[in-house]
């Protein structure tokens, strides 16, 4: 099909939707390291994992080689509210750059909880109560996890408790509200409901909070009260896995029209768009079927890939969770309260980690004051506000696409565009006023973090 015939939005019909899950841990000829038993320094049995998570994603956790995962039908219908979302030509963002790149972004932003993460925060909820549970306990960042889980949860019927990092419960008032108004509770982390948040508000009151900080608390949550079990929006290999239909969709609507992509970009924090975008895409890569280039975007001020050291470290702060073998800051590593862009998990997917390390993808930091600056261009031209993470890929896809107007390059740029940023004004009003600045975290600050990883593993 020519060019000009492609649709500003690529739409795919409901009988086209992916029917499985795609797993690209059964294509990856190394796989993701296995997670350890802090206790025993043991890989993970499916009973250690059992106490934390539902049986059915202990599964889904440790499968490294079923290749598709059957969606479950309560899930595709499910989705189908909101799904499939649009694929969109960037013909405005081309035109107004002046490249002859072809950009184009998929959009996850249209339904109420703002983001992708919907995708796997149904699919986790549904087994939850599948397995009879009373609720689940989770940990949110910039908010939009803790969105999704509520609303899924609400949809059926399971109690939901929230622990929110403090200064993003603090800055999004209205976020936390959707989260009560879906019926969760919503506590700011770390706070003196729980003993490993005692300890971490001991050892230092004024503290932020991290998302490792509020992880820790979520699980205790879960694992001492009858009936609950911990969820994750991010990181896992089962998150991925869920948010494969982000790629697969992509890759549908793609091929409807004969386009291939050069490049595919996706913000990263601890994975879950990101892997999900790429992972059919990289299946063909690690098949030896297709070649693509894939760059991972992180925040400069909390730099797990492109600065962090690939190692066994715990999940969490309060070091109660398995060890991964992760590309990591340290599980102590708190991202400056200055940081606003979301993205703020001091480790990254097992999964990417592996990719990234074996050199199947690039990654590259960002400082926030360029990532806003690529927001608001994109909003007034474009026409969405994005969440600020979405926009640290906008950044790159950007540069990339100016480059190809130096050179003259006409390469076919895809990116995630993850979510809306209607809750993240507050730090829209900061880069506004001219208050936002650029915080990176020293050698010295990293090398004192990375000198307290646990010596176990290789």
């Amino acid at each position: 099909m020519t060019e000009n015939k492609i649709p500003y939005k690529i739409y795919l019909e409901e009988s086209e939707m992916p029917q499985a899950w795609y797993n690209v841990r059964a294509d990856m000829p190394i796989k993701p390291a296995p997670l350890l038993n802090p206790a025993t320094g043991e890989p993970c049995t499916a009973e250690d994992l059992g106490h934390v998570f539902c049986d059915e994603l202990v599964k889904q956790e440790l499968d490294d080689t079923t290749r598709y995962i059957p969606i479950p039908q309560e899930i595709r219908d499910f989705y189908k509210m909101y799904r499939p979302s649009p694929l969109v030509r960037a013909y405005c963002l081309e035109e107004k750059l002046g490249t002859p790149a072809k950009i184009y972004y998929k959009f996850e932003g249209n339904n109420t909880s703002g983001s992708h993460k919907l995708n796997s925060a149904i699919a986790q909820a549904y087994y939850a109560k599948n397995q009879g549970l009373r609720g689940v306990t989770t940990e949110t960042g910039a908010g939009q996890w803790g969105t999704a889980l509520a609303m899924a949860c609400g949809y059926l019927g399971l109690d939901c408790k929230v622990y929110m990092v403090k200064c993003s419960y603090e800055q999004k008032p209205f976020r936390r509200e959707v989260m009560r108004t879906y019926g969760a509770s919503v506590t700011p982390s770390p706070s003196p409901t729980t003993e490993v948040g005692r300890k971490i508000l001991a050892e230092n009151p004024d503290t932020t909070g991290s998302l490792g900080c509020a992880i820790s608390e979520a699980v205790e949550a879960a694992t001492t009260n009858e009936g609950y079990r911990y969820v994750l929006g991010s990181v896992l290999n089962q998150v991925l896995l869920h948010q494969s239909v982000i790629g697969m969709e992509t890759k549908i609507a793609l091929d409807k029209y004969g386009v291939v992509p050069d490049m595919i970009i996706g913000c990263a924090g601890g994975g879950s768009n990101l892997g999900g975008l790429i992972s059919p895409f990289m299946g063909e890569k690690l098949r030896g079927e297709r070649d693509y280039e894939f760059i991972a975007v992180e925040p400069a001020s909390c730099p797990s890939l492109t600065r962090g050291v690939y190692a066994y470290d715990f999940c969490d702060t309060g070091k109660v969770c398995p060890l991964a073998k992760m590309y990591t800051l340290g599980s102590g590593f708190i991202p400056s309260a200055n940081h606003a862009g979301g993205l703020r998990y001091h480790g990254m997917s097992p999964v990417l980690s592996e990719l990234y390390h074996e050199g199947l993808m690039e990654a590259r930091s960002v400082e926030q004051t360029k990532v806003f600056e690529a927001a608001e261009y994109f909003a007034r031209v474009e026409g969405i506000l994005p969440a600020p993470e979405s926009s640290h890929a906008i950044r790159v896809a950007i540069d990339e696409a100016l480059k190809c107007k130096e050179t003259g390059e006409e390469k076919t740029i895809l990116f995630g565009l993850t979510g809306t940023g209607y809750f993240d004004l507050y730090a829209y009003q900061k880069f506004n006023d001219g208050q936002m600045g650029d915080y990176i975290p020293t050698d010295e600050e990293l090398q004192a973090s990375f000198n307290k990883l646990p010596k176990v593993g290789k």
